[in-house]
């Protein structure tokens, strides 16, 4: 794009500079801004990424989109001033995915939309030319960031998150699938949108501007799911495991690092444990028909998760489960159902405070202590989660406030052949407890 069609189309202000320009890509990191880049400036909750322009030009940056016109210094170089930056990237992606012809898969739900994303991404990167969602780049700033990298592509896959009613509407407007998958309705941020029902209503937005031919994909199994389909308008496939459905799954048996299944009397397996990878395989096989892709079950099979999801760590004779990225009840309950499955001697887990859950906390976070059984050790960590120890029969527990003191005990307790499993929302830092536990046992 040059500079004068970034002011049409998000009707900034150049404040100075050349408005035939060229700009090669977007940004909003100065770490990683690139020469020809235009840098975006946003106002964080914590900071004003306006206030880091200058960095950005010097690092070679064309031009910026800054909203706070109180930092500009300088009259020299190519400065648009808009009302709003996040709007601005959000009209300019918007405006790149109207000038390309490509397939549009959206991929949203309360827990299993990275993993069900890349599961997707597998299936189709050998056949078509794909742009994918980086890491879980799922929000207001980082989808839209997406969308303004595509090139050549023939296919666009996104990952669609949200913590208030409105925001995966937004993103619908910005790519307009042609597929949208809705991986299940659980409790994630249900303090601020008030009960299940209004986070299934704000999923639901993923369709809002889906093309009227458009597909709907969803789990069957979901209790809202399924009552909520057959008011549904558009074209729509179902998966499932327990619930009658489009693709249905069987003779399911789980192991320490595979997952295999029956679909259609054929057998697929996957490299990892837990029924939640049934689920998301699922629905790039229905993707893999979709796209007429044959080789399938070879696509599924090997899969790299990103870190601190679900992944698993031999050190010295101590098996560790990093699932540190995030909590929510439903994605707990999976992982306590894997920690199981694969220890076989003494089984440890260590969980922390599960946020955004308003009123709801208390009720929750017990509810988690109810699933715990057939535990041997819970360490409970932070101001919420203990009322998950509160609740919880397992033959020892603790809690702390602090990371440090849970340290403590964890190195006093861990013996050869314990498994340990480390879970909490990312906030709670659980990182760096589960780095600090493996340097002391490596």
């Amino acid at each position: 794009m040059k500079i004068k069609d970034i002011l049409k189309i998000c009707d900034g202000t150049l404040i100075c500079g050349d408005e035939d320009a060229i700009i090669n890509d977007f940004s909003k990191d100065t770490r990683t801004i690139k020469e020809g880049d235009l840098y975006v400036g946003i106002k964080g909750e914590n900071y004003d990424g306006n206030i880091f322009y200058l960095e950005a030009l010097n690092k070679g940056a064309t031009a910026c989109i800054l909203d706070n016109e109180s930092v500009i210094t300088t009259k020299d170089k190519n400065i648009i001033l808009v009302k709003d930056s996040v709007e601005a990237l959000h009209k300019l992606a918007e405006y790149k995915r109207e000038q390309h012809n490509v397939k549009v898969i959206a991929v949203t739900g309360s827990v299993g939309k990275t993993t069900t994303k890349e599961l997707i991404y597998n299936m189709l990167k050998d056949n078509y030319k794909v742009l994918k969602t980086d890491k879980n780049y799922n929000g207001q700033i980082g989808l839209p960031l997406t969308v303004l990298k595509l090139n050549d592509e023939e296919i666009l896959l996104v990952e669609m998150g949200m913590n208030e009613k409105g925001g995966i509407d937004k993103l619908s407007k910005i790519v307009k699938p042609d597929i949208a998958v809705i991986t299940n309705i659980g409790t994630s941020h249900i303090g601020n949108l008030g009960s299940r029902e209004e986070i299934m209503n704000a999923k639901l937005e993923i369709i809002n501007h889906m093309h009227k031919d458009g597909i709907l994909i969803i789990n069957n199994d979901n209790d809202l799911l399924n009552k909520k389909k057959n008011s549904l308008n558009h074209k729509i496939i179902t998966y499932g495991i327990n619930n009658k459905s489009d693709y249905n799954a069987y003779d399911i048996k789980l192991e320490e690092n595979k997952t295999t299944y029956k679909l259609n009397d054929e057998y697929y397996e996957i490299n990892i444990s837990g029924l939640s990878t049934v689920y998301n395989s699922l629905v790039s096989i229905i993707i893999g028909d979709l796209f007429d892709i044959k080789d399938k079950k070879e696509k599924i099979k090997n899969i790299e998760i990103e870190n601190n999801r679900l992944e698993i760590k031999n050190i010295n004779n101590i098996k560790i489960i990093d699932d540190t990225y995030n909590a929510s009840y439903e994605s707990i309950v999976n992982a306590i159902d894997m920690l199981k499955i694969i220890g076989k001697k003494r089984k440890i887990i260590v969980l922390g405070d599960v946020l955004e859950l308003g009123t709801y906390s208390k009720q929750i976070h017990e509810e988690i202590g109810l699933y715990l059984r057939d535990i041997d050790i819970l360490i409970t960590i932070g101001k919420e989660s203990i009322y998950i120890n509160n609740k919880a029969n397992t033959k020892e527990k603790y809690h702390f406030y602090n990371l440090e003191d849970a340290y403590n005990k964890l190195k006093e307790i861990i013996k050869e052949e314990d498994t340990i499993l480390f879970k909490a929302s990312h906030s709670m830092n659980f990182k760096e407890l589960v780095s600090k536990l493996e340097n002391s046992i490596n």
